[in-house]
């Protein structure tokens, strides 16, 4: 059995997209996904999983069918979830981790449009791209920042989704 997170845009944020943790949990069950388990509101679903396809596309249309809302969802294997806590450049040289975060991205965005992003500055705020994740470190707070989700979704052509390092850490205990 592959372990894996999945990582849900946009639900629990406002009045719309409302999904209970507890009916998140029981539709992954549905989908014969096993050692499920939630954390936090905000749509984190460790699980495990037989399956070596496309699991994205399974959870969205579940969700559609249930809920009738389409939500971003990226899925990422425990070790890429590991690799991307080990990689942080910034975890060495800063010491409020609670200004760092990661941008989980739903694809290997493109090499150039990738080194292109990377050449653009937002003192304070900094991030490196590192294959599918973006580390950012806010220094004032990531509410403040222009390195959005939408920002790297419009220039690197591809979905995302942001946690803060705490939640990052948590979900790699969650899995572990």
């Amino acid at each position: 059995m592959q372990k894996y997170i999945s990582i849900l845009r946009g639900i629990n944020v406002g009045s719309a997209k409302k999904i209970l943790m507890a009916d998140l949990k029981a539709l992954y069950e549905s989908l014969e996904f096993t050692n499920v388990h939630t954390y936090i509101q905000s749509g984190n679903v460790a699980f495990s999983s037989d399956s070596t396809a496309n699991l994205t596309t399974p959870i969205q249309t579940a969700i559609m069918t249930k809920y009738g809302f389409d939500v971003p969802i990226i899925v990422l294997k425990e070790t890429e979830l590991t690799a991307i806590v080990h990689n942080n450049p910034f975890i060495a040289s800063v010491e409020d981790t609670t200004k760092l975060h990661v941008t989980f991205l739903g694809t290997l965005p493109n090499e150039i449009a990738s080194a292109k992003v990377q050449t653009l500055s937002f003192a304070p705020d900094v991030f490196q791209i590192i294959n599918r994740a973006v580390y950012l470190h806010c220094p004032i707070a990531y509410g403040h920042t222009k390195l959005s989700n939408s920002f790297f979704e419009k220039q690197l052509n591809v979905s995302a989704t942001t946690r803060n390092w705490k939640t990052v850490l948590a979900l790699m205990e969650l899995n572990g």
